[in-house]
């Protein structure tokens, strides 16, 4: 009877990176953050990623003295939250806590080996097997390594490779790792690889602090986030999200606000907006019709006459003023239908035309590193007594964040103040009294922002010194007064508006005045022993 040892548990070491790095490097150190410190972010690789796991894996092995296979076990179960893992052993016990994962550390397999019979039954597929070739289980269940490696197959190709449990009947114990890892690579060497992908990337599958960045194409990174899951994030290939939702970066709206936005966007709804207003149905082939003309009795294409004030069928006799033998008792009520759509067809485009200026200025203004760059230069050969220009920098920066800020504000208001979302949870009185602070507070943020763009746009290095120092104390200036403004609109958004509905779902990322939070890599050191094997692991996330 075979018997196989977990692996060797101190194979890897790692090394904390260093704090993250600014998302821009030039951006002045006294600028504050709304919320007390953001959550730390790091990269993970696909070097890393084993040494990223190893770290959760060795806190709970030393905390609870397990092996390695059994501290993986519990933390899969427990979606690799160490803290919550920690929590039930301290409220539950240790008892409960290896039960409820599955996990035996009774060593059935060593008691009574020398007395082992030459042959033992197997019970799956009760045929008498040479004790060398069946395998026995911590919980002490011994069946032939056939019927053991097809169970492993059907369960890795059912999806439950993680968690594969014993095949005795209301046994719920996870089966060792070592051991399917050994008997698969016998026989079926590509479900083995198989396996040990699926339990080196649930690290990342099943693990609430850790996603994969969505760019496309994949870059093959991931991030883990150390403390708040609501943030946003820039990955090291250049790419920023909002790591709750995964999808763009959309502060100071929620996840759920700029889905609803993004479809509204990009979906065909406002063209059904503008047919409602603006065309009436067929009532026979139900076609939308659109008058042109002043004449009341319009004429569909499949020859069907219908009074277009009601949208009933009628005949073609009509007069200027009537129709024969028709008149209209519900004007009013197709009246209210039409303007209501037609009201809130304006709403829309008076936001959205808003998302998309700003948006447009941020793609405009992108343009202007290049060009900020070019007039530094010139400035810096001038004979002049001003050498450091990293206050333009500074200005060019805050630019880019208010503009995104801006942007989303206006998807954030659509439905703040809109029927869609909080139309039960606000008085008219009180939806007019929080739409008014916000818009001031939005309207003077955007009147600042317009004058930090135009002086950037200024040349200066055509000016003197006395007008290049008035410039620069204007931007310097602005770039105080935006920042305050950003972080006074967050706190409006979080206290005022949001925190006084008290629903959760609409939970927005923290303003930072040094923007988006870059991650910094999880960097690794490997000691000779796990070198081969760490390699050995990467070819599965390259395949």
């Amino acid at each position: 009877m075979e018997d196989y040892a977990a692996s060797s548990d101190d194979e890897y070491r790692y090394s904390d990176p260093e704090d993250s790095v600014d998302a821009f490097d030039n951006d002045d150190n006294d600028y504050q953050l709304v919320s007390s410190k953001g959550p730390s972010t790091q990269v993970i690789t696909k070097e890393s990623l084993l040494a990223a796991q190893k770290e959760d894996l060795r806190r709970v092995m030393d905390m609870l003295s397990v092996r390695e296979q059994h501290a993986r076990t519990l933390l899969i179960f427990h979606r690799w939250d160490v803290e919550k893992l920690f929590a039930v052993y301290v409220d539950r016990g240790k008892h409960f806590l290896f039960s409820e994962a599955g996990v035996t550390v009774d060593e059935h397999r060593d008691s009574n080996s020398s007395a082992a019979p030459s042959t033992i039954m197997c019970e799956i597929c009760i045929e008498d097997v040479p004790s060398d070739e069946t395998t026995k289980m911590d919980c002490g269940h011994c069946f032939c390594n056939g019927c053991w490696t097809e169970h492993f197959i059907v369960k890795i190709n059912e999806g439950q490779s993680k968690r594969i449990r014993c095949m005795a009947h209301k046994c719920y114990s996870i089966c060792d790792e070592a051991v399917v890892r050994t008997l698969l690579s016998k026989k079926h060497p590509d479900m083995a690889e198989k396996y040990e992908r699926f339990l080196l990337e649930s690290y990342i599958e099943d693990n609430k602090r850790v996603k994969w960045c969505p760019s496309t194409p994949h870059c093959g990174n991931a991030i883990r986030v150390e403390d708040d899951e609501l943030c946003e994030v820039e990955c090291s290939c250049g790419l920023q999200f909002c790591f709750s939702c995964l999808s763009e970066a959309h502060s100071p709206c929620s996840c759920l606000m700029w889905e609803l936005w993004a479809k509204k966007c990009r979906d065909e709804s406002e063209t059904v907006n503008w047919i409602t207003v603006h065309t009436k149905p067929c009532p026979k082939c139900h076609k939308p019709v659109e008058k042109n003309g002043g004449c009341n009795l319009v004429s569909c294409i499949c020859g069907q006459a219908f009074c277009w004030l009601c949208g009933g069928a009628t005949g073609r006799e009509h007069t200027w003023s009537s129709i024969a033998g028709h008149s209209c008792g519900r004007y009013k009520e197709q009246e209210k239908t039409a303007e209501r759509a037609k009201r809130d067809l304006y709403r829309y485009m008076h936001y959205h035309n808003r998302y998309k200026a700003h948006t447009d200025s941020f793609k405009l203004e992108s343009k202007l590193k290049e060009t900020i760059q070019e007039k530094i230069a010139v400035s810096e050969e001038k004979d002049s007594t001003l050498r450091d220009y990293s206050w333009v920098n500074n200005g060019l920066s805050r630019l880019f964040r208010s503009r995104r800020v801006l942007s989303y504000s206006y998807a954030f208001a659509f439905y703040m103040f809109g029927d869609e979302l909080f139309k039960e949870e606000m008085t008219e009185a009180q939806r007019e009294i929080k739409q008014n602070l916000f818009e001031d507070q939005q309207q003077q943020l955007e009147a600042n922002v317009e004058k930090l763009s135009k002086i950037l746009e200024e040349p200066f290095e055509t000016f003197e010194d006395d007008k290049v120092m008035e410039i620069r104390m204007q931007i310097i200036n602005l770039t105080t007064i935006i920042d305050k403004l950003c972080q006074k609109m967050y706190e409006c958004i979080e206290n005022d508006l949001l925190g006084s509905l008290h629903i959760g779902v609409h939970n927005i990322a923290p303003y930072k005045s040094k923007g988006i939070e870059k991650a910094s890599e999880l960097s690794v050191c490997w000691t000779n022993e796990a070198n081969n094997t760490g390699k050995f692991l990467l070819q599965f996330l390259e395949s």
